[in-house]
């Protein structure tokens, strides 16, 4: 009864640890693939769209995206 009781303890245990290293190695694959938005990338997509930002723009639409994270 004890010997089964540890058994299952030490799968969870095991299992959390395996899960914890597998979501963060697919977690950083993701970023990889996929950065967060920055400043510099904000100011090419406006200066793309016809537009000059200023910095004062930049900053206003970072803390908007900020706000939604």
């Amino acid at each position: 009864m004890l010997a089964d009781i540890l058994q299952v303890g030490a799968g969870l245990i095991i299992g959390l640890i395996i899960g914890f290293f597998v979501a963060r190695y697919f977690f950083k694959k993701q970023i990889e693939q996929n950065p967060p938005i920055n400043e510099k990338m904000i100011e090419a997509m406006m200066s793309g769209m016809g537009r000059k930002p200023s910095q004062k723009q930049v900053r206003q639409i970072m803390q908007q995206m900020n706000r939604y994270k």
